[in-house]
């Protein structure tokens, strides 16, 4: 006669109810760091945007570039063979559906938004991201 050597039903369970209560502690910390990637992916874009800018006004006489409000509208900095930028830059602490979308204002936002990922200041050149304050600090989520 052979004997087999397998789990109990209790051993199974315990192995189970541990694995959940670990899943319980790290879930929180993965949105935690969702959250950090967005703002620092945002900060990066922003980055890339002022200089593409900047770089626009020092090429062109000290002119700002056409850019009109829309989705990823950023005229020269995006179009042609990728001089400025390569693609419209996205903003995803507002989401993917408003990241790429410009408005043109004269001040960064005070409340936090989803209906745009850019404001662009045509008078200064002046670029802020959306749900970010004059200091690139992203606005609490509601």
């Amino acid at each position: 006669m052979t004997t087999r050597r397998a789990f109990t039903l209790v051993e199974i369970l315990i192995v189970v109810v541990i694995l959940g209560i670990l899943a319980a502690i790290v879930v929180p910390q993965f949105s935690n760091a969702t959250d950090e990637a967005r703002k620092g992916t945002t900060i990066h874009e922003l980055e890339k945007l002022r200089r593409a800018v900047g770089v626009y006004q020092a090429r062109n006489d000290n002119t700002l570039p056409p850019v009109e409000a829309g989705d990823g509208t950023w005229g020269p900095l995006v179009d042609g063979d990728g001089e400025y930028l390569s693609r419209a830059p996205l903003n995803p602490w507002v989401g993917a559906e408003a990241g790429r979308v410009i408005s043109i204002g004269d001040t960064p936002d005070v409340e936090y938004q989803t209906d745009y990922g850019w404001i662009f200041d045509d008078a200064s050149g002046e670029v802020w991201a959306g749900s970010f304050d004059e200091d690139d600090e992203p606005l609490p989520r509601p």
